[in-house]
């Protein structure tokens, strides 16, 4: 075997490989005698027939199977030799004229391919234990717990009919009939009677609450729509509407009393016990908050230790997946870049930036994980696909299934839970120290983080 290295650019190496045709024909015929056992062939007793009588019957086969595992083992010889981790799959290009192949097949010429690689760099870790993380915590407080209450109470109040000739305001229900059209022409779904609409709640189509403002009971208003863009009806979507309406009941929000029998409505025994609830809740949404302000400083300290070029390939394709997200959403919603007080190269540039730190972190803490013995059990994934499916009542063996006979999906449900558990290793070195916080400091900018791995 001859292996000549033709490129050696960065990350990128190619290849070009020849493997002597004696080599191939001794493996071809070692497969030959392999088979000899196991066929049947009229006019021969089983094991008895002749190599040569195979290799004519069943020669080109072999010996395209025998190129095949040649072109893998030697590619698993040479990346192993030269340290090499991969980034992507190899590229491998073959002869591929008619008389090359027929060549190669019937063992008269030397197998000399090509293959093009790109490798991951060699990556140093950075001391954890010299890492300094701030742990923003902040406390529930009792104008929390009430808020939050209040909240609940707001989203379990009652109506009641408002006198006779009252009109409409934001935060009233109002009960209507009403009939769409569009371009003058009655559409599926379009009809309804007996909906009750609450003014504000933002439930309806846009526009379609704000014109009920002011109606009284027993008048007809005719309200112009547009349906959003995004709506799920495609053949809907975007499109200029207008509903018929009439209003049936006008009601006013009733006040709701915090009290004891208030709390036994929703299954608890008393205010005490209610507030208790939303206190526990609470925390458990300020530890979640708290949580990932930590990931995300950690992360953000272990892409500034590990500045190394990122696998082009990688990047590629972390930033077309991204891509595409974005200009989906944007169509879907009819807004352009200058919309969002940019233009398309810079957000591409930007967002460029983000995937070229997505896959470094991806590979620091697969790195991570690797040198530490860091591994998710099937335990670990089941529970997480019981979770899940605990979120979707009455389709649990619909998800279960799903993630049963999906690789790809329970891969996905595993990635992030390596994540967490390599994240909890460093934090474990790191010299992280608490920091009380108020509940405004606490969710600060906390958006989606497009940073985050």
């Amino acid at each position: 075997m001859q292996v000549t290295e033709t490129l050696s650019e960065g990350l990128k190496h190619e290849f070009k490989i020849s493997v002597p045709a004696s080599d191939l024909d001794a493996k071809a015929d070692a497969k030959l005698v392999d088979l000899k056992d196991k066929v049947r062939l009229n006019g021969f007793r089983p094991g008895k027939v002749p190599v040569t009588h195979l290799k004519k019957v069943y020669g080109r086969s072999v010996m395209a199977e025998t190129i095949d595992q040649t072109i893998r083992d030697t590619n698993t010889q040479l990346f192993s030799e030269r340290g090499f981790r991969l980034a992507t799959e190899p590229k491998i290009s073959m002869p591929t004229e008619q008389a090359e192949v027929e060549e190669l097949l019937s063992g008269k010429s030397d197998l000399t391919y090509t293959v093009a690689i790109e490798v991951v760099p060699p990556i140093a870790l950075a001391d954890f234990k010299s890492f300094q993380v701030e742990k923003p915590v902040a406390e529930v407080s009792d104008p929390d717990v009430d808020e939050a209450i209040k909240r609940i109470a707001d989203s379990n109040r009652g109506y009641a009919a408002k006198g006779e000739g009252a009109k409409a305001a934001s935060g009233d229900r109002v009960t209507v009939n009403f009939k769409g059209t569009i371009n003058g022409e009655a559409f599926e779904g379009g009809t309804g009677e007996g909906i009750q609409v609450v003014i504000g709640s933002n439930t309806f189509i846009p526009g379609f609450e704000e014109q009920l403002i002011g109606i009284a009971a027993s008048e007809t208003r005719t309200l112009k729509v547009s349906f959003p863009k995004n709506y799920m009806n495609d053949k809907l979507a975007g499109q200029p509407a207008e509903f018929e309406t009439t209003a049936t009941l006008i009601e006013a929000p009733q006040d709701v009393a915090i009290d004891d029998e208030f709390a036994k409505t929703l299954g608890l025994e008393s205010l005490d016990k209610l507030k208790e609830a939303a206190r526990e809740r609470l925390a458990a949404e300020f530890a979640g908050a708290t949580r990932q302000r930590v990931k995300r400083a950690l992360l953000d300290r272990l892409d500034e230790a590990h500045r190394f070029e990122a696998p082009p390939s990688l990047v590629d394709e972390e930033f077309n997946l991204m891509w595409n997200s974005v200009k989906a959403e944007m169509d879907s919603a009819g807004k352009t870049f200058a919309d969002e007080n940019t233009t398309e190269d810079a957000a591409k540039e930007e967002y460029r930036k983000i995937a070229d730190r997505r896959v470094r972190l991806g590979l620091v803490l697969s790195e991570i994980g690797e040198k530490n013995k860091i591994t998710v059990t099937d335990d670990e994934v089941g529970r997480a696909v019981i979770e899940r499916a605990r979120q979707m009542p009455g389709r649990e063996k619909e998800v279960w299934d799903y993630y049963r006979n999906n690789a790809n999906a329970l891969a996905q449900l595993r990635a992030p839970i390596y994540e967490d558990k390599v994240v909890d290793f460093i934090l474990e070195l790191a010299n992280v120290t608490e920091k009380k916080v108020s509940r405004e400091d606490l969710y600060k900018d906390d958006e989606a983080d497009k940073t985050v791995a």
